[in-house]
């Protein structure tokens, strides 16, 4: 003989009797997973907020050449010529005359631009919109309104060249004639 399953007995759950425990509905929020939302949001916020501080706790730090530099001995220039070896480091042309030095700016005093020595035409040449400056920084060409600058050039300890980028002369100014701003050597 077979073995037949045994029936099992149904029980019926009268709907007077309330549940205790039912089903969300399709579309009804659990309590469960409007309180682990608002645990997220908070703690999103709370590490937004020590991201903000710990920013606040290391300030940006500028790293650029120093304003004060040594730019080798005297004998080392050429008379009556434009040295460019310190335009892409520190931003500058030590000009040496017969009568002694000065230092000018690279930065064109139109827009901001970057002049280039064009050995040939005795002149500065800006390539952004065409502002030229004669050897002694002059401007007599474009739209820059004014001469490029000059910064203070001295003797250091040991002989060597000091340019000080931290204190400017402007000819229109009247600056120009200002100790610092040229310096006299023969030699």
């Amino acid at each position: 003989m077979a073995d037949s399953p045994t029936p099992q007995k149904e029980t019926k759950v009268s709907p007077s009797v309330p549940s205790l425990v039912r089903a969300p509905l399709r579309g009804e929020v659990k309590r469960r997973g409007v309180l682990l939302a608002g645990w997220a949001i908070f703690s999103a916020g709370m590490a937004g907020m020590v991201g903000v501080m710990g920013r606040f706790m290391f300030p940006n730090v500028l790293y650029e050449p120093p304003q004060e530099f040594k730019a080798g001995l005297p004998l080392e220039y050429a008379v009556d010529a434009v040295d460019m070896r310190y335009k892409a480091s520190h931003g500058v042309w030590i000009v040496r005359e017969a009568s002694g030095f000065y230092v000018l700016s690279t930065v064109c005093t139109h827009l901001g631009c970057t002049p280039n020595w064009l050995t040939a035409d005795e002149k500065f040449k800006c390539p952004c919109h065409g502002s030229g400056f004669i050897k002694s920084g002059i401007n007599v060409e474009g739209p820059a309104p004014r001469p490029l600058e000059r910064y203070k050039v001295t003797f250091a300890e040991d002989g060597q060249l000091l340019i000080d980028k931290n204190v400017k002369f402007q000819s229109e100014k009247g600056q120009w004639t200002w100790p610092g701003a040229f310096l006299d050597f023969v030699g």
